[in-house]
């Protein structure tokens, strides 16, 4: 029986590892599009922040995702205006302004991990804008009876805890990380509001008790960890 020449089986063996090949690089570029979207979209947060966010680094405020930061920060007093002079509480400008600024908090991390453009002003000022539209929206909601006021006032009390609470960290070098289950109690917080505001209020104050429940979780583990890390600094005491 005939062999086929050897030129045609080293062509075939060629192709088919080129194929092979090939195949490996596509599966490859998938894999590192799928992880790319999880970084962008802040799914995937793994692995040490940026050096320019971290504490002792110059504030370096002139970077798009600041500028969408002072958007939303100036934003606000114009949401408070039209919802506490509206005649039932019920205001459309209100409820959009509020909303953009809440999903706008997604555009300028995504901003932020596209353009490379971290800063120390930066993770100061999300959580910062974060916090007063919360306190804004609590405001909005208490004036004009939206949401269960005794949960409204558990929902403030918890938000200027975790402001002395990082300052006191701060000031004794204790760096708590947000963790998974205070990203988690955000949105069901500002959903509560949202809701509430646009006259859904049943519905809202769902939101506003589940969101609690979480926020009010996440504040224990800051708490947990904070006292961690000042242990470890007691059992460790810098040489001199």
């Amino acid at each position: 029986m005939a062999t086929p020449p050897v030129g045609d089986e080293s062509r075939r063996r060629t192709a088919r590892e080129a194929g092979q090949e090939a195949a490996a690089r596509a599966q490859e570029a998938a894999e590192r599009a799928r992880l790319t979207f999880r970084r962008l979209s802040g799914l995937d947060r793994s692995g040490p922040p940026p050096p320019a966010t971290l504490r002792g680094q110059p504030l370096n405020p002139w970077t798009l995702p600041n500028l969408i930061g002072f958007v939303r920060l100036a934003l606000i007093p114009p949401f408070l205006l039209f919802a506490l002079q509206s005649g039932d509480g019920v205001s459309p400008a209100a409820v959009v302004i509020f909303a953009v600024i809440g999903w706008s908090d997604y555009l300028d991390g995504i901003t932020a991990r596209l353009t490379g453009q971290y800063s120390r002003l930066g993770t100061l000022l999300d959580p910062l804008v974060d916090r007063l539209l919360v306190i804004s929206g609590v405001i909005v909601c208490w004036y004009w009876d939206h949401l269960p006021r005794w949960a409204l006032a558990v929902l403030v009390a918890r938000e200027l805890f975790m402001l002395c609470l990082v300052r006191f960290g701060l000031q004794r070098g204790v760096d708590v990380k947000i963790n998974w289950l205070g990203r988690a109690g955000v949105w069901p917080v500002f959903a509560a509001l949202f809701l509430g505001m646009a006259g859904l209020e049943k519905l809202g104050a769902v939101c506003l008790y589940i969101g609690l429940a979480l926020v009010l979780g996440s504040t224990a583990m800051y708490v947990r960890e904070g006292l961690r890390q000042r242990a470890g600094q007691r059992a460790d005491p810098p040489s001199s």
